[in-house]
C-alpha cells in the first residue's frame, strides 16, 4: 500500500512539474549528436583493453532497487571484462542514507580484500549516488574509490520528495531517505557544503531530460570539476527515463567510456 501511494504521488508530481531549461554545457556542436562508425569501433576496442586491468566495479542500487534490477548493467560490464558486484542498499534504501553509507564502506572493504585491489570504481543509480558520496566524503572512501559514476542521482535533491508532503501524504510518507533527498534537506546541505567532489576521485554524473523522479533534472549534476553528461545534449532523440538509465544502451556507452578513462562520445544508436 505504501509503495502504491508513493508511486501515485510521483505520477501526480510529474504531471504538475515541467523540468527547467537544460544547461547545454557538454557538446557545443550539433555534430556531437552522432558518432562515426569507425570512431565507435575504436572506442570500444580501447575500453575493452582497459577493462583487463581495471578496478573492481560495484554497482550501487537506489531506493527500492533490488539487486536483480541491476543485473542488466552488471552483465554488460562483465561482458566487457570487468569484475562486477551489485550492492543492494540496506532495507532497500528506505532508511538513513548515512547508515547505508556505513554499510557500503564495509562492503567496499570486503570487495577490496577479496580481489586484492587497492581501489574500486562505483557505478551508482539514484539514491545510491548520494550514499556513495557520503561514503567518499565522510567515511574515508576518497582513498578507496577511483572513479564515481552516478546515473540520475538527486545530487541537489528533488522536488518530487518535497511535493509528496505538499500533496498531504506527510513528510515523504515517513520514509527517511525520501526526506533526506528533499531539496534543502540537512543531509544534502552537509553533503554539498564546500567541495562536493572531494579527493582524487574522478567524478562523473549522467542525467536525462526525461527523468520523472529527479526534478529539475539539472539537480542530478555536481560542481567542482565533475564531468556532467546530459544524454540528450549528445543524442537529442534518445528517450531515457529514471529507471531506464540502468538499461539504456547509449547510457551504458557513457559508463564504459568513463571507466576506461576514454573521451566521452556516446553512441546514440546503441541498444
Amino acid at each position: 500500500m505504501l509503495l502504491r501511494t508513493i508511486l501515485a504521488a510521483t505520477a501526480a508530481v510529474t504531471a504538475l512539474l515541467v523540468p527547467a531549461t537544460a544547461a547545454h554545457a557538454e557538446p557545443t556542436s550539433t555534430a556531437a549528436t552522432t558518432v562515426a562508425a569507425d570512431s565507435v569501433t575504436t572506442a570500444e576496442a580501447t575500453t575493452a583493453e582497459a577493462a583487463a586491468g581495471a578496478n573492481p566495479v560495484i554497482v550501487v542500487g537506489g531506493l527500492i532497487g533490488i539487486s536483480i534490477a541491476y543485473e542488466p548493467i552488471a552483465a554488460r560490464l562483465r561482458a566487457d571484462g570487468y569484475r562486477v558486484s551489485i550492492y543492494q542498499l540496506p532495507n532497500l534504501g528506505f532508511g538513513d542514507i548515512r547508515e547505508s553509507a556505513r554499510a557500503l564502506s564495509s562492503y567496499v572493504d570486503q570487495v577490496r580484500a577479496a580481489t586484492g585491489a587497492a581501489k574500486v570504481d562505483l557505478v551508482t543509480h539514484s539514491e545510491g549516488g548520494l550514499v556513495s558520496r557520503w561514503y567518499v566524503k565522510f567515511l574515508g572512501g576518497a582513498d578507496k574509490v577511483d572513479r564515481y559514476v552516478s546515473l540520475g542521482s538527486p545530487q541537489q535533491g528533488t522536488y518530487v520528495a518535497n511535493i509528496i508532503n505538499f500533496l498531504g501524504l506527510g513528510s515523504c510518507a515517513g520514509i527517511v531517505a525520501c526526506q533526506q533527498m528533499s531539496v534543502g534537506s540537512s543531509l544534502l546541505t552537509d553533503l554539498n557544503a564546500g567541495d562536493d567532489t572531494p579527493g582524487a576521485v574522478r567524478w562523473t554524473t549522467v542525467r536525462t531530460w526525461q527523468d520523472e523522479l529527479v526534478l529539475p533534472v539539472d539537480n542530478a549534476a555536481l560542481a567542482d570539476g565533475a564531468t556532467n553528461v546530459l544524454v540528450q545534449a549528445w543524442c537529442p532523440l534518445r528517450i531515457v527515463g529514471h529507471l531506464g538509465l540502468v538499461l539504456d544502451g547509449t547510457t551504458y556507452t557513457i559508463v564504459r567510456q568513463v571507466l576506461a578513462g576514454a573521451a566521452i562520445r556516446p553512441n546514440c544508436f546503441a541498444l
